[in-house]
């Protein structure tokens, strides 16, 4: 797998810094369970920002940082287990980065994010397909923009290898997981 390096370039004028508005963002998977239906889950607590150049998307980058432990689907036991060693083993794995390599025009508003994700301090390059879906000014004056990106991704690559098999053939697990994100960020003056 080729390594792309990002070469810093000055900014222009048609770009700006946004930070991620964790309160009105969303990191949500959903893995096949048993097989035949789907399970889904979210992370609550990220950080980021996004580096958006309208004039040429190449200059534009993209870093995120999630806490491994706010991983939520509804349900503690099954929680406490992906927070252990047999999944994202959070004490001492305790963040999940995504940092962009390169940014590249996939139509209008369309963009592709290719960047290093890292988990369990594994790293792989992965492919997330965005939207800038608008972009306007919140009620106390801050120009605010909104993103969606989805991906997929195996677990395993990753070191995510838990899984028991079913009575009837198949596993609980499955090893694709579709990563969907809804990002709000605030403009930085």
């Amino acid at each position: 797998m080729a390594t792309t390096v990002q070469t810093p370039v000055a900014p222009s004028t048609s770009t700006a810094t946004w930070q991620i508005d964790a309160k009105h963002s969303l990191v949500e998977f959903a893995v096949k369970h048993m097989m035949f239906t789907t399970a889904k889950g979210r992370f609550s607590d990220l950080t980021g920002t996004i580096i958006h150049d309208e004039a040429d998307p190449a200059r534009s980058s993209v870093e995120v940082e999630i806490a491994a432990a706010s991983i939520d689907t509804r349900d503690e036991n099954r929680d406490t287990h992906l927070r252990s060693g047999d999944f994202f083993e959070v004490e001492r794995f305790p963040a999940i980065r995504f940092k962009s390599t390169r940014v590249e025009t996939a139509g209008r508003d369309k963009l592709r994010v290719i960047g290093d994700l890292t988990i369990r301090d594994v790293t792989r390059e992965v492919e997330l397909d965005a939207e800038l879906t608008g972009r306007g000014v919140n009620p106390w004056g801050q120009e605010v923009s909104g993103y969606t990106a989805e991906t997929k991704i195996n677990r395993k690559e990753y070191g995510l290898t838990w899984n028991a098999a079913l009575e009837a053939g198949g596993v609980l697990v499955s090893d694709d997981v579709k990563i969907t994100l809804e990002i709000q960020a605030a403009k930085q003056q």
